[in-house]
């Protein structure tokens, strides 16, 4: 399965596009940094990047497309960016009948690093390591794009999708779960356990 991630974003937005295959192995396929100058207008730039997304996705025709959900955050001005161009990328999928899966940021940093709360120097050192790559991905959007695909690919089927779903899971259903999902999901337990 090919998969297109997504780490949205106005001034610097990631692709990342990897190959999956059995029992969770992946390969890079290729990744960029599709950038737009802070001084041009915001259509213009939404269009700018909407042509490149098109462009990736008629390149590498991907099985799937990740996207980060977008979750509030205090500035709301790079929140409605990063909508805006998660929305893009959203309907550059639907036109071309390719399911989107969105995936928040927690979600993908325990997929590939086992903790939920894993600062970016970390998921970037996990995406080099279950890549195979010989240095981090640069800049963090590249590792966040190729992170969220990896996240995608490694996602059974009806997983819980939720921090709090995957936390309720437990090691119980560690089977439906990668391997750092299933580490981190330990860990919660253990910590609900303890207090």
């Amino acid at each position: 399965m090919r998969v297109l991630g997504v780490d949205p974003g106005l001034t610097r937005c990631g692709v990342g596009i990897i190959d999956a295959g059995a029992g969770r192995s992946v390969t890079i396929v290729d990744v960029a940094v599709v950038r737009t100058p802070s001084i041009d207008p915001p259509e213009q730039r939404l269009l700018r990047i909407a042509a490149e997304i098109d462009r990736w996705i008629d390149a590498v025709r991907p099985d799937a497309v990740a996207v980060e959900r977008v979750f509030a955050q205090e500035n709301l001005r790079t929140v409605m960016g990063t909508a805006q161009v998660a929305g893009l990328t959203m309907v550059a999928a639907a036109r071309r009948g390719i399911p989107v899966g969105l995936h928040t940021p927690s979600e993908v940093k325990a997929a590939v690093t086992g903790y939920g709360r894993a600062q970016k120097a970390q998921v970037q050192e996990m995406v080099a390591r279950i890549l195979h790559l010989d240095s981090r991905p640069q800049p963090a959007d590249a590792a966040d794009a190729l992170a969220l695909a990896i996240c995608h690919a490694w996602r059974p089927p009806g997983a819980a999708t939720s921090s709090a779903d995957r936390a309720a899971v437990g090691v119980g259903r560690a089977r439906d779960l990668t391997p750092a999902q299933a580490a981190w999901a330990r860990a919660e337990q253990a910590a609900r356990r303890r207090g």
